[in-house]
C-alpha cells in the first residue's frame, strides 16, 4: 500500500507539473482555448472523485451526521483559509491573487501541495481504486493552478527556468504530506473517513469556488455546451474508474 501511496503522490505532483509545461509550450492562443476545457473537465473530475467516492467511503465507515458535518465545516474552513491566508487557486491573468508577492504563492502551493498527498493516501488506505481516481483528479484540477502560478511569478520578475525549478520544488510537497498521513492513519483508522469527508470538501470547494465561476466568463453557447460536456466527461471519468472498479 505504501508504494501505491508514494508513487501515486509522486505522479500527482509531476504530472500535474509535466502537464502545465507541456501546456506553456504551446503559442498562447491556444493555451487560452485549452485551459477552459481542461478547467472544465478538472471540475467535473473533482466533484466526481467527491460525491461518488469519497463521501460514499466515509459515510461506509462514519456516522452520516458526522461525515456531513464534516464536510460543511471543511468547505467554511476552505472558504475561511482562502479568505484570509494562502489558499488562492489562480488560472489567469485578472485575478486579483497576480498582485501579491511570488514568494507567498509558492508557499500557499507547497501548502495546497501537502494536502493533496494527505488526500492522495487517505484514499489509498480506504481502496486502490478510490486512490487512483483521486490522484487522477488531482492531476486534473493542478495543471491549471500550476500554469496559473507560473503566470504568477513570470508577472513578478522570474525568468521562466526560476518559475519551473520553484513549481517544481513546492510540487515536492506532495509526498511528505502523503507520508505524513499513511503513518498517522495507519494508527489513528478512525480519523479515515473524516479525513476523507475533509478532503471532499476541499475537492467540492475548489470546483464550485475557484473553477465554476471562472467558467462563467464564458458567456456564448457553444462555450457553454463545451463546458457542460468536458465537466460530464470528468465525472463519468471517475465513474468508470472508481465505480466500475
Amino acid at each position: 500500500m505504501l508504494m501505491w501511496i508514494i508513487g501515486f503522490s509522486i505522479l500527482g505532483s509531476i504530472g500535474a507539473l509535466a502537464g502545465a509545461a507541456l501546456l506553456l509550450l504551446f503559442p498562447e492562443s491556444i493555451r487560452k482555448n485549452l485551459v477552459p476545457s481542461l478547467i472544465s473537465y478538472a471540475t467535473g473530475t473533482l466533484l466526481g472523485a467527491a460525491f461518488l467516492g469519497m463521501i460514499p467511503a466515509g459515510l461506509d465507515k462514519a456516522p452520516v451526521t458526522g461525515i456531513m458535518i464534516t464536510v460543511l465545516a471543511g468547505i467554511v474552513f476552505f472558504f475561511t483559509l482562502e479568505k484570509f491566508l494562502l489558499w488562492h487557486h489562480c488560472h489567469d491573468h485578472d485575478c486579483e491573487v497576480h498582485g501579491r508577492a511570488g514568494p507567498l504563492i509558492l508557499i500557499g502551493d507547497a501548502f495546497h501541495n501537502f494536502v493533496d498527498g494527505v488526500v492522495i493516501a487517505a484514499a489509498f488506505l480506504t481502496s486502490i481504486p478510490l486512490g487512483i481516481v483521486t490522484a487522477f483528479a488531482v492531476i486534473a484540477h493542478e495543471v491549471p493552478q500550476e500554469i496559473g502560478d507560473f503566470a504568477i511569478l513570470l508577472d513578478n520578475g522570474y525568468t521562466r527556468k526560476q518559475a519551473l525549478i520553484l513549481n517544481g520544488l513546492s510540487a515536492t510537497a506532495t509526498l511528505p504530506g502523503a507520508l505524513a498521513a499513511y503513518f498517522w492513519l495507519g494508527e489513528m483508522h478512525t480519523a479515515t473517513p473524516y479525513i476523507l469527508a475533509l478532503s471532499a470538501a476541499s475537492f467540492i470547494y475548489i470546483a464550485v469556488a475557484d473553477l465554476i465561476p471562472g467558467l462563467h466568463r464564458q458567456v456564448t453557447l457553444s462555450a457553454a455546451l463545451r463546458q457542460l460536456i468536458l465537466l460530464l466527461a470528468g465525472i463519468g471519468t471517475i465513474a468508470f474508474f472508481h465505480i466500475g472498479g
